[in-house]
């Protein structure tokens, strides 16, 4: 069978990230969360799990078992994992000892933690361990945890709607709201009631990015558990797309951006290369849900709502092989409805899990790809022969600009994407073989994240604390499981199997780590006990006391020296013990009084202060208010007096138009008089005319008719025609009177 110089190189470096899992870690499900280191200020120093040195820390680097941080002077930092938020004041040191599906555990060995809750399942621990207790929290509130640079003592304060128990050898007690407490010694016997905190900087500030959190608007698209979903407010913008429902649009990106672009690759056990995004808000886009590029722009499609989310390090898919660019490695980000595949070995119910969360995906559809893609990286002929299954299109691999890529060396050292990235022509994008996993090695870098060395580290300690939850097993350094160095892919497989580390034995309990046994413990009271007799050393630790009050002596000769009893040197010892005891006790007192008094002068110096700014901020708040009152008077004023000239111009305009019309309807009046007046006159000549045409005609008809030819009169006649004749003449005048009268009437 031939096999092809890149899947030669995957399955030889399927081999060793396999060698790698097995040195370090169990074959078990990863971790469903992961917490995020969200917000720095100032010098903080983070080291990974498993490595001695310190590097700057960097934001959006994800944490888990083993990783440390170190807040330094005047710097502070912030910590996110599920429904909770780890603020760290300075000078705070600090190790997350468990970070799993149901638990977060940490080690506070110096410095101030302040932890908001914002839910708690009935399952689930949150714990704080430190030198003098181990605090688990009960309910959602907020809580405060002061540790002595020394150790010595440990405050503890609860506040708002919270409620904690305390644990300490061979007693646990309950702290509800509103209470506070010092203890001393590890057995909570010798403490003291805290009743006045002055609230310092570190308290406003969290305060103030909790009330960020609350206001947050995305957190109605995503859900609860998703890490980071409080960035996405103030840098992209929320719609709805018909095809996919809410998405959400960066909003401050330069042109031509793609998803997985601005940041670098980093090795991060158990789950190995896992994308750090560089943008602020790049956490929760870069680990949840799936990009999709609508109307050529990308969009962020969240998961199911109602689903838990499940951290995933990198929702891509890497491309490689021969018809890609040599030496370089790439990848695009995964589409909805596109089943991500991870490149460390999980269970069929991890795979369903991590899917269903993150994307609307038929169940039968993931259950297929699990069954014919999903291989066991330990199985070499399956990473082999897994190209024989049928292929699948993935959507964002034709997207111009979806597909990035670097050189494995740059890859592998943690460089920056957007610095070192190379330019692909798309038939090398297109031809590329498809790969779950970066066919590169990881080195010492990769898991420091390319991040340079820090200059400010936590001073040396073998402090131990106190544990009520035992912490699981550390990883191994990764300098002991080295198996290729340079970050460049295995040329072979026996090279690699000649370089792989050889089965590591896993290391005990967490270091400077005790666990109390808290069957054996009281149940918890309402309030803390009185104060008993200070704590007695056990007797393991006190025979070296022993050895030094009891210094054998030869006696003087012929002197006979009494035996000393064993009862006589039991008291002796447990006097000396005591004393010893009461001694350290007080001079743990007066440190501790001394630093509160300190802490309490710096809170007053700090409350005057920021009261004194406060004055200042509001004096100044009022001038700019009365100067703002001032212009706003002077604006409306103004806005008066132009109203007013536009009414007295609106008022002329509309006389001078009234007296236009009114100038208009008079002549249009005179002109219409003026018509009609023609009309009649026409009229009047019109019917004159066919009078007088009537009048001539009858007169010539009159004229042209025969007359009857009569006899001439007799001597009578003249006497009866003459009446007739004036009866016809008198007529004549009443005829004229009546033509005038119908002349007048048509008029």
């Amino acid at each position: 069978m031939h096999i092809s110089p890149f899947r030669n190189k995957l399955f030889a470096v399927a081999t060793a990230l396999a060698s790698l899992f097995a040195s370090g870690w169990a074959y078990a499900d990863p971790p469903l969360r992961a917490a995020r280191l969200g917000y720095t200020e100032g010098q903080v120093s983070f080291s990974a799990a498993g490595d001695s040195n310190w590097v700057q820390s960097v934001v959006n680097r994800p944490l888990t078992t083993g990783d440390r941080l170190w807040v330094d002077g005047r710097s502070k930092a912030e910590l996110q994992i599920g429904g909770s938020s780890i603020r760290l004041g300075e000078n705070t040191s600090v190790t997350l000892l468990n970070v799993g599906d149901n638990i977060t555990q940490v080690q506070l060995t110096q410095g101030t933690l302040k932890l908001h809750v914002r839910r708690i399942d009935p399952n689930q621990i949150l714990e704080v361990d430190t030198p003098n207790l181990a605090l688990t929290m009960r309910k959602p509130g907020d809580y405060r945890l002061d540790v002595n640079p020394n150790g010595g003592a440990t405050e503890v304060n609860v506040q708002g709607n919270g409620e904690a128990e305390v644990y300490g050898d061979g007693a646990s007690y309950a702290v509800r709201a509103g209470q506070g407490y010092r203890f001393f010694g590890t057995g909570l016997s010798d403490y003291e009631n805290v009743t006045t905190r002055y609230e310092d900087d570190l308290d406003r500030w969290a305060r103030e990015r909790e009330r960020r959190i609350a206001a947050s608007v995305s957190v109605r698209y995503v859900s609860s558990e998703l890490v980071g979903y409080e960035d996405l407010d103030a840098n992209g913008i929320w719609r709805v797309d018909p095809t996919y429902g809410n998405v959400w649009s960066p909003s401050r990106v330069v042109a031509g951006w793609a998803p997985y672009h601005d940041g670098h690759w980093a090795w991060v056990n158990p789950w190995g290369w896992t994308w750090v995004d560089a943008a602020p808000w790049g956490y929760a886009v870069s680990h949840y849900g799936r990009w999709a590029h609508i109307g050529g722009a990308w969009a962020w499609v969240p998961g199911p709502v109602q689903e838990r989310a499940v951290y995933a390090p990198a929702l891509v898919v890497f491309l490689g092989g021969a018809q890609f660019q040599g030496g370089t490695v790439g990848w695009f980000p995964l589409a909805p409805r596109e089943v991500y595949q991870p490149t460390y070995r999980v269970s069929h119910g991890y795979f369903d899990y991590i899917n269903r969360s993150n994307a609307v995906i038929a169940p039968a559809t993931i259950t297929n790809i699990y069954n014919t893609h999903v291989t066991n990286i330990t199985n070499v002929t399956n990473v082999i022969n897994v190209t024989n299954a049928p292929r699948i299109n993935y959507v964002n691999r034709d997207v111009t600009g979806a597909v990035v890529a670097v050189p494995m060396q740059a890859f592998a050292q943690s460089q920056s994407v957007a610095r070192v990235a190379v330019s692909l022509q798309r038939d090398a994008a297109m031809h590329a073989a498809v790969a779950q996993m970066a066919a590169v090695m990881p080195v010492v870098q990769s898991v420091r994240g390319g991040a340079p060395e820090a200059s400010v580290r936590p001073p040396e300690s073998d402090r131990r604390v106190i544990a009520r939850t035992a912490p699981p097993t550390q990883p191994i350094a990764f300098v002991s499981q080295q198996p290729q160095p340079a970050g460049k892919a295995a040329a072979s497989v026996d090279d690699l199997r000649r370089v792989a580390p050889k089965p590591v034995v896993a290391m005990e309990l967490a270091p400077q780590v005790r666990v109390v046994n808290s069957t054996a413990a009281p149940v918890v009271n309402g309030a803390a006990p009185a104060v008993a007799p200070h704590h007695l050393k056990p007797e393991d630790e006190r025979r070296p006391e022993i050895a030094k009050i009891f210094v054998p002596v030869a006696p003087a000769p012929g002197l006979a020296i009494p035996a000393i009893t064993e009862k006589a040197k039991v008291d002796a010892t447990r006097e000396a013990a005591a004393r010893e005891q009461s001694d350290r006790a007080r001079v743990v007192r007066d440190e501790t009084a001394k630093t509160d008094m300190a802490r309490m002068e710096a809170a007053r110096s700090a409350a005057t202060k920021a009261d004194a700014e406060k004055s200042r901020a509001d004096r100044d708040d009022a001038v700019k208010v009365n100067a703002a009152r001032q212009e706003t008077a002077r604006q409306e004023v103004a806005r008066q007096q132009e109203a007013a000239k536009a009414d007295v111009a609106r008022a002329q305009a509309e006389h001078a138009k009234a007296a236009r019309d009114e100038a208009m309807l008079r002549d249009r009046t005179a002109k219409e008089d003026a018509t009609r007046s023609a009309a009649a006159h026409a009229q009047m000549e019109k019917v004159r005319a066919s009078r007088e045409q009537d009048a001539a005609r009858a007169q010539m008809a009159r004229v042209e008719a025969p007359r009857p030819v009569t006899a001439p009169p007799s001597p009578q006649a003249p006497a009866q025609a003459r009446p007739e004749l004036r009866r016809e003449r008198a007529a004549q005048p009443g005829e004229k009177k009546d033509k005038a009268e119908d002349g007048s009437n048509k008029r």
